[in-house]
């Protein structure tokens, strides 16, 4: 699963610089000024994990706040790989997963996993 966690993070990060691209874009530039570049690495820098008992949590601003959750082992409502959008910053929402990171094809962006339909 550390692989599956790895990948989700750089998806983060992803999204995070294409954010980026479009504002640049909407103001008819082209490049990045050196502001976004810092701002990008400090958001790149900034993103980690730290495992709990039933819950790896990911964070961002190193560990200042709660980006979203991951199911460690299967339980009575969730699986294994499952993303969980944060209740609070020990707690995640448990009404429903987000995609899941064993799967793939998770829908997510730098602010977190996506809203239920």
């Amino acid at each position: 699963m550390q692989q599956q966690i790895e990948k989700l993070i750089q998806d983060i990060v992803t999204d995070y610089r294409n954010w980026q691209q479009r504002s640049v874009k909407s103001r008819g530039k082209e490049d990045f000024s050196d502001v976004q570049n810092e701002m990008y690495a400090e958001f790149k820098n900034g993103i980690g994990f730290s495992e709990g008992k039933k819950y790896i949590k990911i964070t961002n601003k190193n560990g200042g706040s709660v980006w979203g959750f991951v199911v460690k082992e299967d339980d009575a409502k969730f699986r294994k790989g499952d993303i969980l959008k944060a209740a609070g910053y020990n707690a995640p929402a448990r009404n429903a997963a987000r995609g899941n990171i064993l799967d793939g094809g998770y829908m997510i962006q730098w602010t977190g996993p996506l809203y239920l339909k």
